[in-house]
């Protein structure tokens, strides 16, 4: 069984020849975390990597993203049998007072893509709410996504919420947005700010790991 036909018909976009070659796999005895890292993963990493460098846009990552969610689907019971983990755990929201969530949607698709587990709390989700979710679920990361100017300070408000908690020092907080930058993530004190999706995801994987 070629795995790589896995990756390039997700690329595709594909879902129901991605299922079926998925449980073709499965079938014939491939180890099902092999069939995830070198099929669904490498094809949602490359799908990452073009929409980094603006080869693809949204509607094809959301089309990927499908196609890797209905392999996933199969492989997830028998992972869970095989006593495979995530590689690391991530909560995710917009912060307080906004509602936009395409953004959020896209980095949750590739932290998806890249074998994370994703704990998806919405739009307008208070500081408090985004640092018991990280203690109750044990993240290791926390995710802050805004829109607008006028959101942007509650980020400032999820990092003292943190500090407050005391779990600042195990937990790593992110920062994205169409108004956020380097300069702001500094001011704040949070840990990372990516300005796309694809480069959020990687650095992810980085602070897990």
């Amino acid at each position: 069984m070629d795995l790589h036909e896995i990756s390039v018909q997700l690329q595709a976009g594909k879902a129901k020849i991605v299922k079926g070659l998925v449980q073709q796999a499965i079938d014939e005895g491939v180890p099902a975390q092999e069939i995830l890292e070198k099929g669904l993963l490498d094809g949602m990493n490359v799908i990452g990597e073009k929409f980094k460098n603006n080869e693809v846009f949204v509607p094809e990552v959301l089309i990927a993203a499908r196609a890797m969610n209905q392999g996933v689907a199969l492989l997830k019971p028998l992972l869970a049998e095989a006593g495979v983990k995530a590689s690391g755990k991530v909560c995710i929201g917009t912060v307080q007072g906004d509602l936009h969530d395409i953004g959020k949607n896209l980095v949750k698709l590739m932290l998806d893509g890249k074998g994370l587990e994703v704990i998806d709390l919405g739009t307008d989700v208070a500081p408090e709410t985004f640092v018991q979710t990280a203690i109750d679920q044990n993240c290791q990361i926390i995710c802050c996504s805004a829109l607008l100017t006028t959101t942007m300070g509650v980020m400032a408000d999820v990092v003292k919420a943190a500090e407050s908690a005391g779990i600042r020092d195990k937990v790593k907080i992110m920062i994205g947005g169409a108004p956020v930058n380097q300069a702001f993530c500094d001011q704040i004190g949070a840990d990372v700010y990516t300005s796309d999706a694809a480069s959020a995801a990687e650095a992810a994987v980085a602070l897990c790991g």
